[in-house]
Formats: C-alpha cells, sequence, structure tokens
C-alpha cells in the first residue's frame, strides 16, 4: 500500500466506524473506485486498533466505572446501574459474535458485493428514518432491560452485512426502543467496544496464520489516523446529534446507495 491510500483509508475508517452509515462498505468502495489494491490483513487490523482506542479513550470513565461495578456485581454481588450497563454490553453482544463465527466465510466471499452494499445502505437508511422520526419516550441507556438488549443484539449480528452499519443498526434498535438520541448513540459506541476486540482477535490470528509482514512505521500511521479521526467523529457526533437528527445521514446513505446501483447495476 502506498502512504497515501493508508492515510486516505485510515481517516475514512475513522470517520465512519460510528456514524450511522457503514464503515464496511467505504473500505470496500473507496479502493474499488480509486482502482486501488485490497488492503489486506495488517491494515485490517490497524484501523481496528485506532478505532477501539478512540472509543476507549473517549468514554474512559465510563468504561472504569462499568468495569469495577461489573467485578463488583459477579464477585460481591453488588448491583447498580453501571454493573447491569456492562451486563448489557457483554449481552448484546452475543448475537453478533455468533453470527459471525456461523457465517463469516459466506460474508467475506459472497456479500462484499457493491450492490448488496447498495441495497443494505438504502433500506437499512430508510428504517433508520423510520426510527429517528417515531414518537421517543426519554429513556436514557440505563433504563435498558435484558429484553431491550437481547433486541439490539440481533439487530447488532445484521451489521455483519456489508452496508448496513454497525453504528447505525444499533441506533436504530435503540431509538425504536424508546432511547433518545443521546443514549442511542451512546450505548452503541459502548456496544462497539467488545465487538471491535472479537473482530481484531479474529483478524490478528488471521494475520499471525498467514505471517504476513508488517511495515511498522505504516501500521502505526494507519493506528494513529484512525484513532484520531473516530475520536473526533464521536466528540462531534454525540455535540451534534440532539440538534441535527439522523436525517442528514439517511439523505447520505440514499444519495450513496442511488449512486453505487447507478455505478455497479
Amino acid at each position: 500500500m502506498e502512504t497515501l491510500q493508508i492515510i486516505v483509508l485510515a481517516i475514512v475508517q475513522g470517520l465512519t466506524e460510528f456514524l450511522p452509515i457503514s464503515s464496511s462498505a467505504h473500505l470496500i468502495l473507496v479502493p474499488v473506485i480509486l482502482h486501488w489494491p485490497d488492503q489486506g490483513l495488517v491494515f485490517d487490523v490497524a484501523l481496528h486498533v485506532g478505532s477501539l482506542t478512540a472509543v476507549m479513550v473517549y468514554f474512559r470513565h465510563e468504561v472504569l466505572q462499568m468495569t469495577q461495578a461489573w467485578f463488583g456485581s459477579v464477585f460481591k454481588q453488588q448491583h447498580n446501574r453501571d454493573s447491569r450497563l456492562a451486563w448489557w454490553v457483554i449481552i448484546g453482544t452475543i448475537p453478533a459474535v455468533i453470527a459471525g463465527l456461523l457465517f463469516k466465510d459466506l460474508i467475506e466471499n459472497e456479500m462484499r458485493s457493491p450492490l448488496i452494499i447498495a441495497w443494505a445502505t438504502i433500506g437499512f437508511g430508510l428504517l433508520l428514518g423510520w426510527s429517528d422520526r417515531i414518537q421517543h419516550r426519554p429513556r436514557d441507556e440505563y433504563s435498558l432491560r435484558l429484553k431491550d438488549t437481547l433486541i439490539v443484539g440481533l439487530f447488532q449480528a445484521l451489521a455483519l452485512i456489508p452496508g448496513t452499519s454497525r453504528s447505525g443498526i444499533t441506533m436504530t434498535a435503540g431509538l425504536m426502543l424508546g432511547l433518545n438520541r443521546d443514549a442511542a448513540a451512546r450505548f452503541s459506541f459502548l456496544l462497539s467496544i467488545p465487538v471491535i476486540i472479537a473482530s481484531g482477535l479474529f483478524k490478528t490470528r488471521d494475520l499471525i496464520e498467514a505471517r504476513v509482514p508488517v511495515e511498522w512505521s505504516l501500521l502505526l500511521l494507519a493506528v494513529a489516523l484512525s484513532a484520531l479521526s473516530a475520536w473526533a467523529c464521536i466528540h462531534f457526533f454525540l455535540k451534534l446529534i440532539n440538534r441535527v437528527g439522523m436525517m442528514p445521514f439517511v439523505y447520505y446513505r440514499l444519495l450513496l446507495g442511488v449512486f453505487l446501483l447507478y455505478l455497479f447495476w
């Protein structure tokens, strides 16, 4: 990979990982449109490390409180809202992990088509727009129950389809369950932590088995750019989401989907 490709794709990953517009779609499509070679396993691992760094740093206080409360609930049977939220993050991750293990080969070999990405981008974009327009109760992420968490987790499993957007589909589920926009986004971001860790571990295992040589300077550049752009994305998204809503992202998804249909159909 050339340095320009690394810079562009790392920033694209950082900006799209936490926006409801599908990072996987953009990472597949940008190289296709610009006629770049596939970025490969090393780069994929670097991008996961960058995204994980960004969300862990941004939510460091919440993650620390949830971790401490979770250990208290396990070893001392002390339960509070932070321990419950920690359990919901863990439980909400399980459907996506199971689906990833069952359908990994199908997804990687059969579902990376630009047309699948286009239809998923349009279809799930419309669902996001509908969920943003329905009447919301003033619920925050701490009000979630086990049933709510399982529903969000099942929705998250759909994000294995390129073009769906993990953040977009989990925010959609949260809004449908009555969460306010900020709560839906925050729970989506917290839910990304174990998913990114799991996905990164699987790709790291594949990388080790493939014995691909690593150019560490370019790897660190990708991690840094991905982390910085992802942190900025999370920060400004949470600042603006209650003001602008989800519709700008819905319109973007519709335009992107139509453009892809025009190019590849």
